[in-house]
């Protein structure tokens, strides 16, 4: 959908942001918090959920200047200020982060459009910035012990790597292995719509 300002649309994040807000809601604690949004995108997930979370503030991030200028669009455009903070410039790979600290961190849709090295600083981030027992959310398709869980994700799969050979779908025990080097525990494997998972993680004391 093309909009008439800096607003970008995505048809799967418009698809995907109810099954991801029923898991973050039922996940969350009631206390609130600040939920670092981790590769933002379009914005669509932080300025159409972030209202739905009482007492969540979002912060939006990404690498891209052109999501960020869309998320800030986003932001505008529907009057989020209040639980949406102006979006920052993030790279999973480059430390210090720009954010001190989250009660929450939220990644979408990053895993496989990026080199592996993308998620291992993810992990190392997270933890640095989560509280003991803070949650990671990341949303995806996954592979399962080595196997797609369905044929268009192994198709999909393919045609990432055909674009760049350091992406690709990723093994859910090559993700966890990842957390855990970084103090990460697996908490919850959540199945999703469209052969997607959410995975959970903690962070140890």
């Amino acid at each position: 959908m093309n909009h008439p300002d800096a607003r970008r649309s995505a048809p799967a994040t418009e698809r995907n942001r109810e099954p991801i807000f029923a898991a973050l809601s039922s996940r969350l604690p009631v206390s609130g918090g600040l939920l670092l949004e981790v590769a933002s995108g379009t914005g669509e997930h932080a300025c159409h959920l972030a209202p739905r979370l009482p007492g969540w503030t979002w912060q939006p991030t990404d690498v891209d200047d052109h999501a960020l200028t869309s998320i800030a669009a986003w932001r505008a455009h529907l009057g989020v200020e209040a639980c949406v903070l102006p979006p920052l410039r993030l790279d999973t790979c480059e430390f210090p982060w720009p954010v001190e600290r989250a009660d929450a961190v939220l990644c979408t849709n990053m895993i496989h459009i990026s080199p592996f090295a993308a998620t291992e600083g993810l992990m190392r981030g997270a933890k640095a910035l989560l509280p003991v027992g803070g949650r990671l959310f990341t949303y995806g398709p996954y592979k399962l012990d080595g196997q797609h869980t369905a044929p268009s994700n192994e198709a999909f799969d393919q045609s990432l790597r055909d674009r760049d050979p350091s992406w690709g779908v990723r093994d859910v025990a090559e993700v966890t292995t990842a957390a855990l080097r970084e103090g990460l525990r697996f908490v919850e494997r959540i199945t999703m719509p469209a052969n997607n998972l959410v995975l959970v993680f903690a962070r140890e004391a």
